[in-house]
């Protein structure tokens, strides 16, 4: 267990890279902490819900700015209430500058997982929810590697357990994913 860390991480990477395990797993690492879940927020939408598409329509983009527009929002209350904040959500492409731009300025590291296309194919083939439809590994993986803005800890988990992934942040995030969130405002 970590103490004296008060902080937030974002995890981020393309649909079945290993956000979600990664981010409980690293959050259950520190004394006082919280994973937050992006698309819960997404998946609040009873009606009306606009899935993102490669070609990205402004109804389907401005869904995906109020989910994390409402994920920054969660994140500098419970950092303000003293908890370590994992949040973790697909963030890829040039929003990701969007997003960092929402969160007040706190220390912020950032966590990209970037295991490798077969690696990604496997285990979307291996679990039972399925995050690929109208997108393709290949396709949304072009956009992380071609789109994305390279701060913060880019780690290629491709052959290591969760809890090496998390052991790997952990051991190099200090350094490397320190992330000034006011560089990224207007």
């Amino acid at each position: 267990m970590i103490r004296d860390i008060h902080a937030m991480f974002l995890v981020t990477g393309i649909m079945a890279s290993g956000k979600s395990t990664v981010a409980q797993l690293l959050a259950e690492r520190f004394e006082k902490s919280v994973h937050l879940r992006g698309d819960h927020f997404r998946k609040m939408i009873v009606n009306d819900r606009k899935e993102v598409q490669p070609d990205a329509e402004a109804d389907q983009m401005e869904q995906l700015l109020l989910r994390y527009r409402l994920t920054a929002q969660a994140a500098d209350t419970y950092y303000s209430a003293g908890f370590t904040v994992v949040m973790q959500d697909v963030v890829v492409g040039r929003v990701l500058s969007d997003f960092l731009s929402l969160l007040e300025d706190r220390p912020l590291y950032v966590i990209v997982l970037c295991p490798g296309e077969e690696e990604v194919a496997s285990r979307e083939a291996a679990r039972s929810k399925k995050g690929y439809g109208v997108w393709t590994v290949s396709a949304l993986n072009g956009v992380l590697h071609g789109e994305t803005p390279r701060v913060g800890l880019w780690l290629d988990s491709t052959g290591l357990t969760p809890e090496e992934t998390v052991d790997a942040i952990l051991e190099r995030v200090w350094e490397e994913g320190i992330v000034r969130t006011q560089d990224f405002g207007d």
